[in-house]
């Protein structure tokens, strides 16, 4: 049903790619303008609507610059808070969102801040953090600022070059925009992708010459974790039937790694940045341990007994490491 409904709003992506790309065209030509900072910036984001993996490249990036003040800012989508704020000691996820709550409970000592106006939330952090380097989560396209260095996602799965506009497709920005990124980084790569995988990808994307394309896998941990002291080996899992909880936008490779395992579960699935009402939790709350991921446990987390998550990394070659750890330091 859902994808008839897409291929039924075909005209209104028709519209809505009009409106992209003229926008972009003003920011071209220097009607809209973009402004660039003193302060260092990295961002990270995509083309299309969520599932790349974007939080877990920012935390990737954080642990790159770990010897170095850095600030996260984000939008804080889904939010109960308004304007800028500034995580603190008593900052919950109602105030951040969920994904800079996870950034702010996992990096304590990374000042992260989340304001919908990237412009006034990078000269906040300038004023009041003063930091060495902001990384701006999923901001590709907020084009009124101009980042130092760009970082853009796509999956193996869907590659943006496959991929259509809004509501027909996942698009929310043109594909040609990607010639403003510093780095495409291909992200839920199968393990071991051969090179002959990565060329008929290359072509695919058609980079510029000034581009660099990696390719990155999704490393799940080797136990689930309670967020407080307690964990379990994820192979412990296959003595026990369990619920698995998910309010993301792509949950197919946690679902396939679990199943690979020959784990027994029931998946309850949510939207993205989904807000679990009591109902909700009464559907599964009674199934034993529940299983959900890291952006998902911090909404989770309180509301429900026995609950775990499972984390996830990404995973680069050698070579591929090298360059994006050559590319950031740079920038300092």
């Amino acid at each position: 049903m859902l994808q008839l409904l897409r291929k039924i709003a075909f005209p209104i992506s028709l519209v809505y790619a009009a409106v992209v790309y003229l926008r972009n065209f003003l920011f071209d030509m220097g009607i809209l303008s973009s402004k660039s900072y003193r302060t260092p910036t990295i961002c990270v984001g995509n083309l299309s609507v969520g599932g790349t993996g974007k939080t877990p490249m920012t935390e990737y990036v954080l642990r790159l610059l770990s010897n170095y003040r850095v600030a996260v800012l984000s939008r804080g989508y889904k939010r109960k808070s308004t304007g800028f704020h500034l995580a603190g000691p008593t900052s919950t996820v109602l105030d951040l969102g969920d994904e800079p709550y996870q950034i702010h409970q996992k990096f304590p000592e990374v000042a992260v801040a989340v304001d919908a106006d990237r412009r006034n939330g990078i000269e906040q952090l300038e004023r009041l953090v003063q930091p060495e380097i902001i990384v701006l989560d999923d901001a590709f396209q907020h084009r009124k600022v101009q980042p130092t260095f760009s970082i853009l996602l796509t999956t193996y799965q869907q590659p943006y070059a496959d991929d259509w506009y809004l509501p027909t497709g996942n698009l929310r920005d043109g594909k040609k925009e990607a010639k403003r990124a510093d780095v495409i980084v291909v992200t839920k790569c199968p393990d071991g992708i051969a090179n002959s995988d990565k060329n008929r990808l290359i072509a695919k994307l058609n980079p510029k010459g000034h581009h660099k394309v990696l390719f990155a896998t999704f490393k799940y941990r080797d136990f689930v974790f309670d967020g407080r002291e307690g964990r379990i080996p994820l192979s412990r899992l296959k003595k026990e039937k369990f619920a698995l909880v998910t309010g993301i936008a792509s949950p197919g490779p946690l679902v396939q790694f679990l199943k690979s395992l020959g784990l027994d579960f029931e998946h309850f699935e949510f939207g993205d940045h989904h807000h679990f009402t009591d109902k909700e939790i009464g559907r599964f709350s009674n199934r034993g341990l529940i299983l959900t991921t890291e952006k998902d446990f911090v909404r989770l987390q309180g509301k429900v007994e026995n609950l775990f998550y499972l984390g996830v990394a990404h995973s680069f070659s050698a070579e591929d490491e090298a360059f994006l750890t050559d590319a950031v330091r740079a920038l300092l």
